[in-house]
């Protein structure tokens, strides 16, 4: 009777699964439950949708619990990653892989990332009901500890909790090992196996993070032993509109509360404001649950907030706990601690002083006092999820910052919205109601003169216009405070007169404003009232303006993903890359350690393509804006593991290069080589090629759409000769189009050959073909680039990063999926990777063993071979 009632739980808990799909059409299983397993299973799907991301489900009483995790799970404890919790899947749905349909729920391409068996720590069902779920993962490339926890309540539109490692033997810092980067295969079509099997536990315990050392303050870098300072200022973040990239910063969400420093001198607590106000007073309880802590000395640096419904800050709420003395409500989230016990931490990198700070709260803190949790890795990514969750936004601050008591750009502030503090400097009737505020003027400080900044009208109720009205009728003056005396210019506030018009303040009250943009002439628009601030004095209120970031000392070189070699293996750290945050593109940000992973991840997909056949490089030492060198020979390159070629191969030249494995593609990368481009012929037959390359340039003014269909006229005349072709983007504005040939003919016939194909093609179509290189030549038209077929040519091999802004990739493509291509460029270092995982079919799988002759279509084109020319 039991386990039928599960069942029929079960089938109710799929109901919404149900309800998302028409089975009709997606190959997605249908929604039947299972019966309960002894060891259940565990799956993530990596799931290219609207946006990518990681479906990561448990089985339990015969569904899949899910969540939707953006960013996909990390081996880095400190990595703590947004999970959304969506709808229960069957059981079934733990083996799919497929395309759902376009128009479906969830379109897009699936993959099964990883699989396994979970065990839950504790009761799984109450962890659920609690929002804290810890447990045991036995998968093909996740082990150990795993925790989820909810950050919001149940019921919400949306349920998002967080996803991260516990520590263990197995955890790493991302700095060493990014297990999503480093594998980011189906374990369907790629198999590993279990990861503790083949590694063993604490296969990798000599490479546990420093978080699981004992946290000792004054043996932290930096600690300087001091005496506790009666006053300190706080660290300020800086507006800014620009998101910094890399790994490099943690973030936390920005609390919608009051800046609190707390101040501890021989256990005695004091509360002190942004603006210096003593509030331990205000907030008496608090001030017991801090002191309850246990700490003889420092300074402790958080916000106060109170949460709403949803368990979200609320702004209004805080500012009514006080006006009500409802303080006991109050929270205080700490996230810095620049002084402690006897030592001044201000020099110690901000991670450490966090890592200090967060063992000191999780032994010693309780419900009224929290530690503000960061979500280290890509700041666009956690913003994004921030935003989408309706909060403010986040605080993003660099891992190795000092703490200084002044506005820095170690902290930057990054909003979802526009919102700011402004000064009132008088206020409007409401109409009909005498004693009720309908609108307050505002303004800000530049310099000693208050700058009208428009009105705002919303945001506040009956009872609240009321109370304004009566705090601003005690400050009524007769002179406007703003630097112009009327700055709407509608007149003089009267008593005899209905009108709306303005009466003026002593500008002392502060309002927390939330807005949609500034006009050109300075004012807000569609402004909506937060609360009053009183944290903040009104001198101090200016007009936030977002920086211009300079660039910030480099933080320490982390380590590109392991090599391909040792993929199947536990987490393992790979070669040290110099310079690794040196921007390489200015246009997107990537970077040197961006360009070596990329190209460590392809090895598989680009050495067929590069062994046994000489390879230049481009290299950009500052990166594809500076100087770019072309190289052919080795010279004092000193590249660990490339190979010289025999010199006889290419008589009266430096020995040519050849990279053949992983430790060479990758020391390439090291070494700035950017691009790779390859010959026609391979070193055994290096006067023969093996193949044609057809590189479709457009001249200005070709539309995308002329040169996909070029291709396909190029591809006909080539089958209308015999030849089969295979497609490939060039990473740039063009297409290639590749044809494998026996190594027969010399390389001047081969280039002689498709020279005759490209008149063809002008002559037949000239319209949209030329046959003459240079600017004015090809106006309008595409020129077919034949010389690419020359004795010594070389075109940019496929699966290679190309020197031009976004780092667009030469990506091998199917015929099929010409139309579907955007541009030449259509993925980049960033993307290409993530495409190939969800790649089943090698789209050139066959293009290697397809050996074609050049005889018959020679003679349909009317091509007479000729005497094959002596080499030196």
């Amino acid at each position: 009777m039991l386990m039928a009632t599960r069942r029929s739980e079960s089938a109710d808990a799929l109901s919404a699964y149900r309800r998302k799909r028409d089975f009709e059409r997606t190959p997605e299983p249908r929604a039947t439950p299972a019966r309960r397993t002894k060891q259940p299973s565990f799956v993530i799907q990596k799931h290219a949708a609207t946006r990518l991301h990681y479906d990561f489900r448990l089985e339990f009483d015969g569904v899949l619990w899910s969540w939707a995790v953006p960013k996909g799970p990390s081996y880095d404890p400190a990595e703590k990653r947004m999970a959304v919790h969506v709808e229960d899947h069957p059981v079934s749905y733990g083996s799919f892989e497929g395309t759902i349909p376009p128009k479906q729920y969830g379109a897009g391409h699936v993959i099964v990332w990883d699989r396994g068996t979970w065990e839950p720590v504790g009761d799984a069902r109450q962890g659920m009901e609690q929002g804290k779920l810890v447990f045991r993962l036995n998968g093909e490339k996740l082990a150990g500890l795993w925790e989820l926890v909810r950050i919001r309540k149940a019921g919400d539109r949306q349920d998002p909790w967080l996803l991260f490692k516990k520590k263990d033997e197995w955890a790493r810092p991302l700095s060493e090992y990014d297990v999503v980067t480093a594998l980011p295969d189906s374990v369907i079509a790629k198999p590993l196996g279990p990861l503790a099997e083949r590694e063993g536990p604490g296969g990798n315990a000599a490479a546990r993070p420093r978080d699981d050392a004992p946290v000792t303050h004054e043996a932290l870098a930096g600690a300087v032993k001091a005496t506790l300072p009666d006053r300190l200022s706080p660290q300020l973040a800086t507006l800014s509109k620009t998101v910094p990239t890399g790994n490099d910063w943690l973030c936390e969400i920005k609390f919608d509360g009051y800046r609190v420093m707390c101040r501890i001198d021989k256990g005695k607590v004091r509360l002190i404001t942004r603006g210096g106000h003593d509030w331990t007073e205000r907030m008496d309880s608090l001030v017991v649950a801090i002191e309850a802590m246990g700490v003889g000395s420092a300074w402790l640096d958080g916000e106060i907030v109170v949460m709403n419904k949803a368990g979200v800050p609320d702004f209004n709420a805080l500012q009514n706990a006080f006006d009500s003395s409802r303080t006991g409500q109050i929270l205080c989230y700490l996230f810095d601690v620049p002084f402690f016990e006897g030592y001044d931490l201000r020099k110690v990198p901000l991670q450490d002083r966090r890592r200090l700070l967060r063992h000191l709260v999780e032994h010693r803190g309780g419900d009224r006092v929290r530690f503000s949790a960061d979500f280290p890795g890509e700041v666009a990514s956690v913003l994004d999820n921030v935003c989408r969750l309706q909060l403010e936004g986040v605080i993003a601050k660099r891992r190795d910052a000092p703490y200084v008591s002044r506005r820095t750009e170690t902290w930057l502030k990054l909003k979802c919205g526009q919102r700011q503090e402004f000064v009132i400097g008088g206020f409007v009737d409401r109409s009909g109601a005498a004693v009720e505020v309908g609108s307050l003027l505002l303004g800000f400080y530049d310099k000693d003169k208050l700058v009208y900044a428009g009105n705002v009208g919303t945001g506040w109720d009956g009872k609240a216009g009321r109370e304004l009205f009566r705090k601003l009728a005690r400050l009524e003056v007769d002179e406007s405070p703003f630097d112009v005396g009327d700055p709407t210019g509608r007149g003089r506030w009267s008593r005899r007169t209905t009108a709306a018009v303005e009466r003026w303040v002593r500008p002392e009250l502060v309002a927390e404003i939330a807005f949609a943009e500034w006009t050109p002439d300075g004012h807000v628009r569609h402004a909506s009232f937060q609360g009053l601030r009183a944290d903040k004095l009104a001198t101090e209120v200016m007009r936030e303006r977002p920086a211009t970031l300079a660039p910030t000392r480099p933080p320490p070189a982390p380590s590109p993903a392991p090599p391909r070699a040792t993929r199947h293996a536990a987490p393992s750290t790979g070669p040290k890359v110099s310079n690794p945050d040196r921007i390489i593109d200015p246009s997107t940000g990537l970077k040197k350690i961006d360009l070596v992973r990329y190209y460590e991840s392809v090895a598989d997909w680009i050495l067929p393509h590069l062994i046994d056949r000489p390879v230049s490089l481009v290299r950009g030492p500052t990166g594809i804006g500076g100087e770019l060198f072309f190289q052919k020979h080795g010279e004092k390159l000193g590249i660990p593991g490339i190979r010289e070629l025999d010199p006889a191969l290419w008589p009266g030249h430096q020995a040519l290069l050849e990279i053949a494995t992983v430790q060479a593609l990758v020391g390439a990368a090291q070494m700035n080589v950017i691009e790779l481009h390859t010959w026609n012929s391979t070193a055994k037959h290096i006067d023969k090629p093996d193949r044609v390359v057809f590189d479709l340039d457009p001249g200005e003014g070709v539309a995308w759409v002329q040169l996909q269909e070029a291709a396909v006229l190029t591809r006909t005349i080539l089958t209308e000769l015999g030849l089969r072709s295979w497609l490939k983007t060039s990473g740039g504005k063009g297409l290639h189009v590749f044809v494998p040939l026996a190594p027969r003919l010399d390389d001047d016939n081969v280039n002689g050959f498709s020279k005759a194909v490209v008149q063809h093609l002008a002559a037949t179509i000239p319209s949209r073909f030329v046959a003459k290189s240079g600017a004015e030549n090809r106006r309008g038209r595409i020129f077919v680039d034949y010389l690419r077929n020359g004795h010594g040519a070389t075109t940019a091999a496929a699966y290679s990063a190309r020197a031009r802004p976004g780092l667009g990739v030469s990506m091998p493509v199917t015929w099929d999926q010409l139309a579907t291509l955007k541009s030449g460029a259509h993925w980049t270092i960033a993307t290409a990777r993530e495409h190939l995982s969800f790649q089943a079919v090698d789209p050139w799988a066959e293009y290697g063993s397809t050996r074609q002759t050049l005889t018959d279509a020679m003679k349909m084109l009317g091509y007479k071979p000729v005497k094959p020319k002596k080499r030196r």
